[in-house]
């Protein structure tokens, strides 16, 4: 469902990534973890379309991003990938149900209909008598959920998590964690997640080790 061909990336003089292959079925979990400085944001970004690699392709749902124009681009991150980020992202201005509706309206849905999407996804999260409030009215685990929730709005192909659970307490990472694996069983949904937390990558279907710009293929390998 997604592929990564021999993607490299550089930053003045530091070569970033040297050369990665990977590839993620659909409904599959991954966590990619390393050591800071390993690569695996500049990976997830080249992978979400938010940055581009030196060489390389990516091709996710049989499109090959690494072609496609930037007004093609925006348009197909907007419909296929859905994002959560460390610190959830929200805009404060709005209440959780206007930030969930967000990509929707982007991709020109009628406002009715994103409205109730987001409803529905609101309500499957644990949040139906939340939508009215705003982030700074919200905990930390139930702005994640609403980020989640903002993520799935467009039924993209892959979720891409930076860190999902990194600010939050014991409690709420346990719960955004199974909610991954009920999204996956229930919506069929495939995340690839950046992570420090040796527990999540120890539950998700397949865990890819990153050192030095490339992945190290085999766990028993790593010191």
């Amino acid at each position: 469902m997604i592929t990564v061909e021999g993607i490299t990336k550089s930053f003045g003089s530091l070569q970033v990534l040297k050369g990665i292959n990977l590839h993620v079925e659909k409904k599959e979990i991954i966590s990619i973890v390393g050591a800071s400085g390993a690569g695996k944001t500049t990976l997830l970004q080249i992978m979400g379309t938010l940055d581009k690699a030196d060489r390389g392709t990516v091709t996710i749902n049989n499109e090959n991003v690494s072609k496609l124009s930037d007004s093609k681009l925006s348009d197909f991150r907007n419909k296929n990938i859905g994002f959560v980020f460390q610190f959830h992202q929200l805009l404060p201005e709005f209440t959780a149900l206007e930030n969930v509706m967000i990509p929707a309206l982007i991709a020109k849905v009628k406002e009715s209909e994103a409205k109730a999407r987001a409803k529905e996804l609101l309500d499957m999260l644990g949040l139906a008598d939340r939508i009215e409030h705003k982030p700074n009215e919200l905990s930390g685990g139930e702005k994640q959920r609403a980020a989640v929730a903002r993520a799935l709005i467009n039924n993209p192909a892959v979720i891409l998590a930076d860190e999902p659970s990194g600010s939050l307490d014991t409690e709420n990472k346990e719960e955004l964690h199974q909610l991954f694996f009920k999204l996956r069983d229930t919506l069929g949904q495939t995340f690839v997640i950046v992570t420090h937390d040796e527990h999540l990558a120890s539950i998700t279907d397949r865990t890819v080790h990153m050192r030095d710009g490339l992945i190290v293929e085999n766990d028993s390998s790593m010191p």
